[in-house]
């Protein structure tokens, strides 16, 4: 086997599919009720970034097969954003405990050290072989979210209308599908700049946007990687002040199961029931404009008990622990570094 530094831009079809078909071997082998991946727009999806983002790849491959050809049994990718690598790492479970994981970690730590960066981040998922292999090579845990996913075929759809009109008087809930208009990104970005609370000992490894052009970045971004984002908003209109926000995200590369990503309440705007009103309209609106989607995932803070109180009210139920790690890059690749 060998590793070499892959663009996801030049790949080969062959390539995309057999690190589609790598993938969907680890997702069945460690969270086996998560949907598999389709070969959509995957090299889209590890190729754009947002500016002043990069991300490098690499791939193990069979070193034996002819010259234009190849297997990928492993991968890793290193997203270079602020100050701090994010990596990414998948091996193929009939290849574990061979080193390959050490050896793509490695490889990515060191391309992170040579470029300046101090620290590395990665997340985990509970109850899988990732917790003890990064713990094994240093790595220390920082934050910890627990996942709940909402099957859509099991939801009251009655109850979820009362949530949906359950809203306060002087407020409105608006759905855009696509990202919101140009006229109300800049409210829309002062809402999530207030309505963040901040988490203790987060990472940022998938850090939110809260100024305008780094929002418009981030819809391109999404529209670019396959991922189709749609905003359902609160609006109070007294002040047109965007009170509250919703955002889910439905993947090309695993059309069956959306991301849920920020849901947030600006603080004087809290106790009208916004955030109840926010995800029950956004779940109709996703049962029309998706029709294939069967799941709606979400990660909360484990003391964000408001959230998961709405989150259980709603339906979701609760699934695994993700966990968020950390490590000094220096000393890891000093860890890493072959001995004689």
């Amino acid at each position: 086997m060998r590793v070499r530094e892959w663009d996801p831009r030049s790949a080969s079809d062959a390539e995309i599919r057999s690190l589609v078909e790598t993938l969907n071997h680890v997702l069945s082998t460690d969270v086996p009720d998560d949907p598999p991946w389709q070969a959509v727009q995957v090299r889209e999806y590890f190729a754009e970034t947002m500016p002043g983002e990069r991300r490098i790849s690499w791939i193990v491959e069979d070193d034996r097969l002819p010259e234009g050809e190849s297997t990928v049994y492993g991968h890793v990718t290193l997203l270079l954003l602020g100050d701090i690598g994010v990596l990414e790492v998948a091996v193929h479970p009939d290849l574990r405990r061979r080193g390959l994981g050490q050896q793509l970690v490695a490889v990515a730590a060191r391309r992170a050290y040579l470029e300046g960066f101090s620290s590395l981040g990665v997340e985990a998922i509970g109850d899988t072989p990732a917790i003890a292999f990064y713990e094994s090579l240093g790595f220390e845990r920082e934050y910890v979210e627990t996942r709940s996913v909402l099957t859509l075929s099991s939801v009251d759809w009655r109850s979820l209308g009362a949530m949906a009109n359950g809203l306060g008087a002087g407020y409105r809930v608006d759905y855009y599908p696509g990202g919101p208009p140009e006229a109300l990104l800049e409210a829309y970005a002062q809402a999530k700049l207030e309505g963040q609370d901040g988490a203790e000992n987060d990472l940022d490894l998938r850090p939110s946007s809260s100024d305008p052009q780094r929002l418009r970045d981030s819809l391109d971004t999404l529209h670019r990687r396959g991922m189709k984002p749609y905003i359902v908003l609160a609006i109070h209109e007294a002040t047109g002040a965007v009170a509250g926000l919703t955002e889910v995200v439905v993947p090309a590369q695993h059309p069956e199961r959306a991301d849920q990503y920020d849901t947030i309440v600006v603080r004087e705007h809290r106790g009208y029931g916004i955030d109840r009103a926010l995800k029950a309209r956004m779940l109709f609106e996703l049962r029309q404009a998706e029709p294939g989607l069967r799941e709606v995932q979400t990660w909360n803070a484990q003391h964000n008990e408001s959230m998961l109180k709405v989150n259980a009210e709603l339906g979701f139920q609760s699934d695994r622990d993700w966990y968020e790690y950390g490590v000094d890059v220096a000393q890891l690749v000093h860890r890493l570094e072959p001995t004689d």
